[in-house]
């Protein structure tokens, strides 16, 4: 098996393609990573999630990664890895950015209003406040493994 680099374009088509990856943060040299559903944009990434670890951390550190993937057969693999910036879709400060990051990832049906019921019945707490957040892309890098001809 080879491995090799993929082009931008290629990078931007699994991203449109795959809608689960997992997003890293850090927090005083502390890394936290989690699986995280997702929709892309040329030059962004939105995401919902519920105030917790990961957008506590974020709100203090904003530089995070994104990693997709996607798996084929045997040893046959894509991945995409993103860099950018945390920026939180705050219903007053960004209405309409938050409204199309709503839209954006509705197209993936409404996943995110299930875990949200869910964590509000499991612990009696309807105001559970929800985040609409994007990562501004500042870098994006793809590796693709090419199995040997036998």
């Amino acid at each position: 098996m080879r491995i090799v680099a993929i082009s931008q374009r290629e990078c931007s088509e699994l991203l449109q393609r795959v809608s689960l990856g997992r997003l890293a943060c850090s927090l005083n040299d502390q890394p936290y990573v989690v699986p995280v559903a997702f929709s892309y944009e040329p030059d962004c990434i939105y995401i919902f999630s519920t105030v917790g670890k990961k957008i506590e951390w974020m709100r203090q550190n904003p530089k995070v990664c994104l990693q997709a993937d996607e798996i084929g057969q045997g040893s046959n693999w894509t991945s995409v890895v993103v860099t950018g910036k945390y920026l939180e879709l705050s219903e007053m400060q960004y209405p309409s950015l938050r409204e199309h990051a709503m839209e954006q990832l509705a197209q993936y049906s409404e996943w995110w209003r299930t875990p949200l019921a869910e964590r509000r019945e499991k612990i009696s707490d309807l105001a559970i406040e929800t985040v609409f957040f994007r990562i501004d892309i500042t870098s994006m890098n793809g590796l693709r493994s090419i199995p040997e001809a036998e």
